[in-house]
Protein backbone atom coordinates (compact mmCIF):
# COMPACT_ATOMS: atom_id res chain seq x y z
CA UNK A 1 0.00 0.00 0.00
CA UNK A 2 1.68 3.10 -1.13
CA UNK A 3 -0.83 5.53 0.91
CA UNK A 4 0.87 7.38 4.07
CA UNK A 5 -0.60 6.80 7.19
CA UNK A 6 -3.38 9.79 8.08
CA UNK A 7 -3.48 11.39 10.88
CA UNK A 8 -5.89 10.59 13.33
CA UNK A 9 -8.84 13.36 13.68
CA UNK A 10 -11.70 13.89 15.84
CA UNK A 11 -14.53 12.46 14.05
CA UNK A 12 -16.01 9.53 14.71
CA UNK A 13 -17.52 6.97 11.92
CA UNK A 14 -20.55 5.22 12.66
CA UNK A 15 -21.49 1.39 11.46
CA UNK A 16 -25.00 -0.03 12.50
CA UNK A 17 -25.36 -2.08 15.36
CA UNK A 18 -26.37 -4.60 13.35
CA UNK A 19 -23.43 -4.99 10.99
CA UNK A 20 -20.51 -7.08 11.22
CA UNK A 21 -16.80 -6.10 10.72
CA UNK A 22 -15.20 -9.39 9.66
CA UNK A 23 -11.19 -10.12 8.96
CA UNK A 24 -9.29 -12.84 8.43
CA UNK A 25 -5.51 -13.19 8.81
CA UNK A 26 -2.51 -15.03 8.21
CA UNK A 27 0.02 -15.91 11.44
CA UNK A 28 1.95 -12.79 10.49
CA UNK A 29 -1.54 -10.61 10.91
CA UNK A 30 -1.87 -9.92 6.81
CA UNK A 31 -5.30 -9.32 5.80
CA UNK A 32 -6.45 -12.32 3.80
CA UNK A 33 -10.20 -11.19 3.96
CA UNK A 34 -11.86 -8.64 4.69
CA UNK A 35 -15.78 -7.88 4.62
CA UNK A 36 -17.49 -4.95 3.13
CA UNK A 37 -18.36 -3.26 6.55
CA UNK A 38 -14.28 -3.78 7.26
CA UNK A 39 -13.87 -2.20 3.98
CA UNK A 40 -16.52 0.88 4.46
CA UNK A 41 -15.06 1.45 8.20
CA UNK A 42 -11.44 1.58 6.96
CA UNK A 43 -12.43 3.91 4.35
CA UNK A 44 -10.18 1.48 1.82
CA UNK A 45 -11.24 -0.81 -1.18
CA UNK A 46 -10.70 -4.62 -0.90
CA UNK A 47 -7.54 -4.18 -2.92
CA UNK A 48 -5.90 -1.72 -0.20
CA UNK A 49 -6.34 -4.15 2.70
CA UNK A 50 -6.06 -7.04 1.27
CA UNK A 51 -2.46 -8.18 2.31
CA UNK A 52 -1.86 -5.57 4.30
CA UNK A 53 -1.08 -6.00 8.50
CA UNK A 54 -4.22 -5.57 9.95
CA UNK A 55 -2.56 -2.78 12.12
CA UNK A 56 -3.00 -0.26 9.26
CA UNK A 57 -6.08 0.54 10.74
CA UNK A 58 -4.37 1.04 14.70
CA UNK A 59 -5.52 4.13 16.26
CA UNK A 60 -2.67 5.78 18.08
CA UNK A 61 -4.94 5.80 21.17
CA UNK A 62 -4.61 2.51 21.26
CA UNK A 63 -2.34 0.76 24.54
CA UNK A 64 0.04 -1.37 23.16
CA UNK A 65 -0.17 -3.50 26.30
CA UNK A 66 -4.10 -4.49 24.70
CA UNK A 67 -2.75 -5.96 21.67
CA UNK A 68 0.02 -7.66 23.54
CA UNK A 69 -2.49 -9.68 25.89
CA UNK A 70 -4.19 -10.26 22.60
CA UNK A 71 -1.12 -11.70 21.05
CA UNK A 72 -0.42 -13.93 24.05
CA UNK A 73 -4.06 -15.16 24.18
CA UNK A 74 -4.43 -16.30 20.89
CA UNK A 75 -0.94 -17.62 20.91
CA UNK A 76 -2.40 -20.24 23.60
CA UNK A 77 -4.81 -20.70 21.18
CA UNK A 78 -7.53 -18.95 22.98
CA UNK A 79 -10.15 -16.90 22.07
CA UNK A 80 -10.37 -13.00 23.07
CA UNK A 81 -12.45 -10.25 23.01
CA UNK A 82 -11.45 -6.78 23.44
CA UNK A 83 -12.70 -2.69 23.21
CA UNK A 84 -10.34 -1.42 19.91
CA UNK A 85 -10.42 2.05 18.69
CA UNK A 86 -9.31 1.37 15.08
CA UNK A 87 -8.53 4.33 12.70
CA UNK A 88 -9.97 4.79 9.20
CA UNK A 89 -7.55 5.65 5.73
CA UNK A 90 -8.61 9.08 6.50
CA UNK A 91 -7.94 9.52 10.36
CA UNK A 92 -11.55 8.80 11.51
CA UNK A 93 -11.68 6.87 14.48
CA UNK A 94 -14.08 4.23 15.18
CA UNK A 95 -15.14 1.50 18.20
CA UNK A 96 -15.42 -1.83 18.19
CA UNK A 97 -15.82 -4.66 20.76
CA UNK A 98 -13.86 -7.48 18.95
CA UNK A 99 -13.86 -11.09 19.15
CA UNK A 100 -10.70 -12.59 17.60
CA UNK A 101 -10.44 -16.90 17.45
CA UNK A 102 -7.79 -18.42 15.95
CA UNK A 103 -8.09 -20.61 13.17
CA UNK A 104 -6.98 -24.07 13.24
CA UNK A 105 -6.65 -26.88 10.84
CA UNK A 106 -7.30 -30.47 11.01
CA UNK A 107 -5.13 -31.15 13.23
CA UNK A 108 -5.29 -28.07 15.42
CA UNK A 109 -2.55 -26.36 14.31
CA UNK A 110 -3.00 -22.77 13.83
CA UNK A 111 -3.27 -21.24 10.73
CA UNK A 112 -4.39 -17.57 10.91
CA UNK A 113 -6.92 -15.47 12.81
CA UNK A 114 -10.64 -15.05 12.35
CA UNK A 115 -12.26 -11.45 13.72
CA UNK A 116 -15.78 -9.95 13.96
CA UNK A 117 -16.56 -6.88 15.17
CA UNK A 118 -19.59 -5.16 16.21
CA UNK A 119 -20.50 -1.45 17.27
CA UNK A 120 -19.80 -1.49 21.43
CA UNK A 121 -22.27 0.58 23.72
CA UNK A 122 -21.51 4.37 24.26
CA UNK A 123 -21.37 3.18 27.95
CA UNK A 124 -19.17 0.57 27.36
CA UNK A 125 -16.52 2.94 25.44
CA UNK A 126 -16.57 5.97 28.12
CA UNK A 127 -15.63 2.88 30.70
CA UNK A 128 -12.95 1.73 28.76
CA UNK A 129 -11.10 5.15 27.78
CA UNK A 130 -9.72 6.23 31.42
CA UNK A 131 -7.76 2.46 31.73
CA UNK A 132 -7.03 2.47 28.21
CA UNK A 133 -5.34 6.40 28.81
CA UNK A 134 -3.79 4.89 31.88
CA UNK A 135 -2.04 2.20 30.59
CA UNK A 136 -0.87 5.02 27.27
CA UNK A 137 0.60 6.99 30.01
CA UNK A 138 2.57 4.51 31.23
CA UNK A 139 3.83 2.98 27.71
CA UNK A 140 4.65 7.41 27.57
CA UNK A 141 6.94 7.45 30.66
CA UNK A 142 9.37 4.92 29.22
CA UNK A 143 12.10 6.11 26.42
CA UNK A 144 12.31 2.28 25.26
CA UNK A 145 9.26 0.56 23.58
CA UNK A 146 9.64 -2.66 25.29
CA UNK A 147 9.97 -1.03 29.09
CA UNK A 148 6.74 0.68 28.30
CA UNK A 149 5.25 -2.31 26.89
CA UNK A 150 6.28 -4.38 29.72
CA UNK A 151 5.37 -1.85 32.74
CA UNK A 152 1.95 -1.16 30.90
CA UNK A 153 1.57 -4.58 30.82
CA UNK A 154 2.06 -4.97 34.65
CA UNK A 155 -0.46 -2.40 35.20
CA UNK A 156 -3.26 -3.79 33.27
CA UNK A 157 -2.13 -7.48 35.30
CA UNK A 158 -2.20 -5.32 38.45
CA UNK A 159 -5.35 -3.45 37.75
CA UNK A 160 -7.19 -6.85 37.14
CA UNK A 161 -5.92 -8.61 39.72
CA UNK A 162 -6.94 -5.66 41.69
CA UNK A 163 -10.23 -6.04 40.44
CA UNK A 164 -10.15 -10.45 40.95
CA UNK A 165 -11.39 -10.12 37.09
CA UNK A 166 -10.02 -11.69 34.06
CA UNK A 167 -9.58 -9.41 31.23
CA UNK A 168 -12.40 -10.66 29.93
CA UNK A 169 -14.65 -10.40 32.71
CA UNK A 170 -13.75 -7.25 33.03
CA UNK A 171 -14.58 -6.24 29.25
CA UNK A 172 -17.99 -7.87 29.94
CA UNK A 173 -18.42 -6.07 32.83
CA UNK A 174 -17.87 -2.54 31.34
CA UNK A 175 -21.25 -1.22 29.40
CA UNK A 176 -23.31 -2.80 32.00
Amino acid sequence: MSKKKARPVDEELAFLADEIIVSKTDLQGRILYANDVFCRAAEMSTDEVLGQPHNIIRHPDMPRAVFNLLWKTLGQQQEIFAYIKNMSATGKYYWVIAHVTPTVDASGKTIGYHSNRRAPSKRGVSEIRPLYQKLLDEEARYSSSKQGLAASSALLGGLLAEQGKSYAEFIWSTGK
